[in-house]
């Protein structure tokens, strides 16, 4: 199979695959170019290590509809608009750890089984994404603060000099809230 391409479009081409991030896409651009230098199909399979009908594929694909991308389409969701809805409001309230929890919760709630990647996928198609949150201090009540100051200083003004003053926490000290990562919503 031989492409044939204007010197424009090669030029197109080979300045569009310098930008290319995809490598199956490069591949595919790589394959047109190639085959329009007049390489044949197991030269071309050769030279990117792919079998030969998945080159002759690039190239029927590149012929009927100029296919450059591999975008296949993905599958259609196994949720219904209704509980992909409610699942992300029930996500933005709670906060997962592992994706096969989110997965278990799905089985009991819905009765739809996913597999731990097509719910990773899932997730990031809905604008979720694994990270750490940012600790953000716990505020304070002013009422009850401004209380104790005043019971404090009540307290203080009625000891003797030789009587102290001592301040005991039952529990280890920490300066900051242990935050642990899990599946946000971004933004």
């Amino acid at each position: 199979m031989k492409i044939t391409l204007s010197s424009t479009d090669k030029k197109a081409l080979e300045l569009h695959h310098s930008k290319v991030r995809d490598v199956r896409e490069s591949d595919r651009i790589k394959a047109v170019l190639l085959s329009s230098e007049n390489w044949s199909v197991s030269q071309i399979s050769q030279a990117l290590r792919k079998h030969e009908t998945t080159i002759l594929r690039h190239l029927r694909d590149f012929q009927k509809t100029q296919k450059l991308k591999p975008e296949n389409g993905g599958s259609k969701s196994y949720l219904s608009s209704e509980q992909t809805d409610e699942l992300t409001g029930y996500l933005l309230g709670i906060t997962y750890v592992h994706v096969h929890q989110i997965v278990d919760y799905v089985v009991k709630t819905y009765r739809v089984q996913y597999s731990v990647s097509g719910m990773t996928q899932w997730l990031h198609q809905n604008g979720f994404s694994y990270k750490q949150p940012k600790g953000v201090p716990r505020k304070f009540n002013p009422e009850k603060q401004a209380q104790f100051i005043h019971d404090y200083k009540k307290l203080k003004a009625e000891l003797t000099e030789d009587e102290p003053l001592l301040f005991i926490d039952a529990v280890h000290p920490t300066q900051a809230t242990k935050i642990t990562s899990g599946w946000i919503k971004t933004g």
